[in-house]
């Protein structure tokens, strides 16, 4: 894919750039492992004194790079702007933060008795230059959610961003340097995805971080498996939307259409798999259809637009399939389904009901706003179709019982449980998954520590 900036909305090429060559690269990892070097001596009031102002830089800014981001990836320009407001909030609460996170631990008295020490603790130091490989579909706040904590812990980043969101992606090494961070702090490459293999081999490169496709993710973890660097993954998901007879149907109905078709569809955690009670099955596939066709699809810019285009053409030509084979082998079109005329790659809002295990889209993540509805017996049935996905990254659940809750925390396979709410990240929270949906985790405390060198600290006697 070359390296450019096309309108989804007309498939105009407004921009495109140059990959940088192996002089420029190599001339940028010097500069990552040089800074690193001072930088990690910085203190915590230094480091979130930066992180603040870059803080106040993207408020500023967020009209402008929101425009960018929707002119790049089509995204609702209303969504745009809450992605740049989310992002400063997250800087704001890792400036606030990261000192106590990573505040020194002092392990029981007894045990450091036991051991021989006078004093044992344990300190959370940066391993040095990480590089991450980020997606299109937010690619702001995919990128934030790495960089303020790393840089907290005095981590120096290098990004290697989507290629079709150049502009994005330079607008993010800019916001950095403006706000006073040491040249090389935070660098982007404008590479692709062909360049990353060497970058991953050198030494000066510690750690990487990943969020995208599994096939993406495999070829990083490989590469870091061989040389034995630390790696977070956060791939794909296929998130079920469980409802049962307790839950307000009304209410979950509403929700469940914001769930399938934020930012155009086209996100991890967004939910999927809708997956209801016999019981509450019809009422609930009118109330969720009714409420998809309502949506406007239309301008990305506009202000009433609920859905905009896809970001590129194959993903629409991609999803069409997953939708076309389930047609074929029986699936009933509650709405949508169809791609409308005209310039620009959209997908309608589309409902698919009578899903069996043989469909590709049972199996496949749909990354579009295309939601598939189950019918399930009782909560084992329920249980049983939510983990049938080699996907894990979060679930919803819809239920007033207790005990429902409490099983559905226990046996569902993801790396969150939502109850009666979508889910979302937030800096407080720790965000990722489990089996091909990835490992490790991002934002909250866990996610600063991924990328530290946890460090015992022993002291005889």
């Amino acid at each position: 894919m070359p390296i450019a900036t096309v309108n989804p909305a007309n498939g105009e090429t407004l921009k495109t750039y140059q990959a940088m060559g192996e002089e420029e690269i190599e001339r940028r990892l010097q500069l990552a492992a040089a800074t690193f070097r001072t930088y990690r001596e910085s203190g915590f009031a230094d480091r979130a004194r930066l992180m603040r102002r870059a803080a106040e830089l993207l408020d500023e800014d967020r009209e402008d790079i929101a425009r960018v981001m929707t002119t790049e990836m089509g995204k609702p320009v209303a969504q745009a702007r809450a992605e740049a407001a989310k992002c400063a909030k997250a800087m704001r609460w890792y400036a606030e933060r990261a000192e106590a996170l990573l505040a020194d631990e002092v392990p029981d008295a007894a045990d450091a008795e036991d051991s021989g020490a006078a004093a044992v603790r344990v300190r959370y130091r940066p391993l040095g230059p990480v590089l991450a490989v980020m997606p299109w579909n937010f690619p702001l706040w995919q990128v934030i959610r790495f960089a303020a904590p790393a840089l907290m812990a005095g981590n120096v980043g290098l990004l290697k961003h989507a290629s079709n969101v150049p502009q994005t992606a330079l607008y993010l090494e800019d916001l950095f340097h403006r706000a006073g961070h040491p040249e090389g702090c935070f660098q982007t490459l404008l590479i692709g995805s062909g360049a990353v293999d060497d970058i991953l081999r050198d030494e000066r490169v510690r750690a990487a971080t990943l969020t995208g496709s599994e096939p993406a993710g495999r070829a990083v973890a490989a590469t870091c498996g061989e040389m034995i660097k630390k790696t977070v993954l956060e791939l794909g998901g296929s998130d079920p939307f469980v409802v049962m007879p307790s839950a307000d149907l009304d209410r979950a109905a509403r929700v469940a259409v914001t769930a399938r078709v934020q930012n155009n569809g086209q996100s991890c955690i967004a939910a999927k798999r809708f997956i209801v009670h016999t019981d509450v099955y019809d009422a609930f596939a009118e109330r969720f259809a009714e409420g998809m066709r309502a949506l406007t699809v239309g301008d990305p810019m506009a202000e009433g637009t609920d859905v905009g285009p896809l970001a590129t053409e194959q993903g629409r030509a991609d999803l069409e399939e997953l939708v076309d084979d389930a047609r074929r082998t029986g699936a009933a079109v509650l709405c949508g389904g169809e791609r409308p005329e005209g310039e620009g790659w959209y997908y309608p809002p589309t409902v698919l009901a009578g899903i069996d295990r043989e469909m590709r889209i049972h199996r496949e993540e749909a990354f579009g706003p295309v939601a598939t509805l189950y019918r399930a017996g009782d909560l084992d049935e329920a249980v049983l179709i939510a983990n049938d996905t080699p996907f894990g990254l979060s679930s919803n659940v819809w239920t007033r019982d207790e005990a429902d809750v409490e099983r559905f925390v226990r046996d569902l396979e993801a790396g969150g449980v939502y109850v009666n709410g979508m889910t979302a990240s937030h800096p407080a929270f720790p965000f990722g998954g489990v089996k091909r949906s990835g490992y490790g985790r991002e934002l909250s405390g866990h996610g600063i520590r991924e990328f530290c060198n946890i460090t015992t600290v022993w002291h005889g006697r």
